[in-house]
């Protein structure tokens, strides 16, 4: 059974309907909002993105390009007008109910061009760079269209409030659930393009810093490609400082190689978990049913130990609510998750239980971050998020100690750190992956 035979889209809307899940995807937005309008509004913010595809263009102007695989890697900037603050809520995005849109209460396309040279893309970061020279890359997921990447990312990159350079890669989804084995398939399609990205960012050196910010299915994309980086140079590149990884559609096992396979020289990771993710437990069942690393229960000791020993922070959103129904989006819908990214993460700071006052206790309940963060970073955030914390390891090792003498008789040996026995790593430089 092929991922785009009847039987396996029969399976997914079985497994979809006894889950509860919807399946309209973008049904009911309007299509062609990336169509200039000529209305502006004073109060709104314009945010200038820099877009890096694979997908191939469309000749709807409104669209720019489509689900389908392009031959190249096409770089577009795209200004986007986001509402006045009083005319909306921090973590939507306002979808006009008709075109052209209205500034004053709509996300709105302002302009968009189409890059031809280095020199071009140079002169636009040269306009657009910020002055710490950190870059952020978003990575988006699975079942998404080319307009809804560009208007969520903007809508990340404003209510963050972060200063770094907002660069998108975008890689060709359908933007169907019905297509999720031809969305697993592009991002391998794209890997060495999203690689090629990477290392010429990298070579600039006004960019001091790089943090990705990868959702969903994309997570997949970015690990795949830091790990061919590693593979193919020996290591990922110094200046990719700091991987969030938002609700990642990726298998634990994998991981774990993906992880190995990066040697110990890598970025600091950040991962994004939500035990009530829906679309994640969609992805598990017709993937083999093996846990997914974005639905990981943290309080579990196999997952916890082979988490610290790998350095990766997780933070639980579970106890969160937030609009977005499938429960696939708290990263990006939450207004505490979203200040928290601008204000630590996405500027390579560590969230640690330090800052949000868990003390000793780390259990698989939600806990409150406090204005001990607010402190540090000139803000106030309470929400219930957990956190696992590798630093703080000797806070919980009693509560390891207690569940280990069960793990013994397991079999189980959990292992994220990047060290497996018996396996051999490849440093060598090699022309491809």
């Amino acid at each position: 059974m092929t991922s785009s035979s009847p039987a396996f889209r029969r399976r997914i809307l079985a497994v979809a309907m006894s889950l509860g899940l919807g399946l309209g995807g973008c049904a009911g937005l309007p299509e062609g909002v990336l169509a200039p309008v000529a209305q502006t509004e004073p109060n709104a913010t314009e945010t200038s993105i820099l877009v890096a595809t694979t997908r191939a263009p469309s000749e709807d102007p409104g669209l720019l390009y489509s689900g389908e695989r392009g031959p190249q890697i096409d770089f577009n900037e795209i200004v986007v007008s986001i509402p006045p603050d009083s005319e909306r809520k921090i973590g939507e995005v306002q979808w006009p109910k008709r075109l052209p849109a209205d500034p004053s209460t709509d996300f709105a396309t302002i302009s968009t061009r189409q890059f031809g040279s280095v020199q071009e893309v140079q002169a636009w970061y040269d306009q657009q760079r910020s002055p710490s020279g950190r870059v952020l890359l978003f990575v988006h997921g699975f079942n998404t269209r080319y307009e809804s990447a560009v208007y969520r990312f903007a809508q990340i990159a404003h209510d963050s409030k972060t200063d770094a350079t907002p660069v998108m890669f975008t890689w060709p989804s359908r933007g169907s659930v019905f297509d999720y084995g031809y969305d697993k398939e592009s991002t391998n399609y794209s890997r060495s393009a999203l690689e090629t990205l990477l290392t010429s960012a990298v070579a600039v050196p006004e960019i001091k810093e790089i943090t990705i910010l990868a959702h969903s299915m994309g997570t997949w994309l970015t690990v795949e490609s830091l790990r061919q980086m590693a593979i193919r140079n020996g290591e990922i590149a110094p200046k990719i400082t700091d991987v969030i990884l938002a609700s990642p559609d990726l298998d634990v096992d994998v991981f774990r190689q993906q992880i190995a396979d990066m040697g110990p020289n890598r970025p600091k990771f950040t991962i994004f978990v939500s035990k009530d993710d829906r679309a994640l437990t969609l992805s598990r069942r017709i993937s083999g049913n093996v846990d997914r690393l974005g639905q990981i229960d943290i309080s579990n000791p196999v997952y916890r130990e082979g988490l610290e020993n790998a350095g990766i922070t997780v933070l639980d959103l579970s106890a969160l609510q937030v609009g977005d129904r499938l429960n696939h989006s708290k990263f990006a819908e939450s207004p505490e998750v979203v200040k928290l990214l601008g204000q630590r993460l996405i500027a390579g700071q560590t969230v640690t239980d330090q800052d949000i006052g868990l003390g000793t206790e780390l259990g698989a309940s939600a806990l409150t971050l406090t204005d001990t963060v607010g402190s540090a970073a000139g803000m106030a955030i309470t929400a219930p998020i957990a956190i696992l914390d590798p630093n703080s390891r000797d806070a919980f090792t009693a509560q390891s100690r207690r569940f280990g003498r069960g793990l013994g008789a397991t079999g189980l040996a959990p292992n994220l750190s990047g060290d497996v026995p018996g396996a051999t790593r490849c440093t060598a430089q090699v022309s491809s992956c």
